[in-house]
């Protein structure tokens, strides 16, 4: 097994390979200084609401080089799947063409989350001030709307603190628009779930994936993922796609390095 991680490192294309190395580097960093990884990447690299304090425009980038701390998997799942993935897709459309899909999608599921958080958020502090103060959800929309009628500093206080813990990491909008890109060029490609010995054609698959992630995003399952930034970065992907199929570049090399 170690050897066949060797020859895969030493014969991968150079901007997967980059990608893994930035972001395996980065999620070190936050694990060797907890501290610095909490209150200066996150803080500075995370992608924060377009309304909060915390909030830089460069965000929309690097929010998919830096992954969650606390635990190993979020980074090890993600580069995985691009080890898996990724090298095959570069090799075709070549080095520059891959990072521009790759960078594609990881935006869009930036912007995507941003739209989300701008519809949810002030909805999300009602419910969460409604409980504290042991409220109805109409009481309490009424009483915060009087608050900042009044201009009322603990509630713009309140709301600052809301937004700024608005925060998403990691590179999972930008590895679904990878699988994404994988099953719209190589659609019958057998594929394996873990634990499952039976292959799936790689269009099923990726298309199981986008409704478990809409129906978790509409139900609010598993609530700390971003599951609507993940179909961003899909729907941005098959945007691309789509552009090149009809150009008729979808398999070209034009862009290799």
């Amino acid at each position: 097994m170690s050897q066949f991680f060797g020859r895969s490192i030493t014969s991968m294309p150079p901007v997967t390979k980059n990608i893994i190395i930035i972001n395996a580097l980065i999620w070190l960093v936050e694990v060797i200084s907890p501290q610095f990884g909490a209150n200066g990447i996150i803080r500075h690299l995370g992608l924060h609401y377009v309304g909060a304090s915390h909030f830089n425009p460069a965000q929309i980038i690097t929010y998919m080089f830096v992954h969650d701390q606390h635990t190993f998997f979020h980074v090890f799942f993600n580069m995985l799947t691009l080890f898996f993935f990724g090298p095959m897709l570069e090799r075709l459309w070549g080095g520059k063409r891959f990072l521009l899909y790759y960078m594609v999608c990881g935006v869009g599921a930036a912007l995507i989350q941003e739209g989300v958080w701008a519809l949810t958020w002030m909805n999300e502090y009602i419910d969460f001030f409604s409980k504290a103060n042991h409220l109805s959800h109409a009481e309490a929309s009424e009483l915060v709307r009087q608050m900042a009628e009044a201009g009322r500093p603990d509630l713009v206080s309140a709301l600052d603190a809301m937004k700024n813990s608005m925060v998403t990491v990691g590179a999972s909008g930008a590895i679904f628009g990878i699988l994404l890109g994988f099953a719209f060029v190589f659609p019958n490609m057998p594929l394996y779930l873990f634990f499952i010995p039976i292959p799936i054609k790689a269009k099923y698959m990726v298309a199981g994936y986008a409704v478990i992630e809409f129906f978790f995003g509409v139900t609010g399952t598993m609530s700390t993922v971003a599951h609507f930034a993940h179909l961003g970065g899909m729907i941005f992907g098959l945007g691309l796609l789509l552009y090149w199929k009809h150009k008729g570049t979808l398999t070209g090399n034009r862009y290799q390095y």
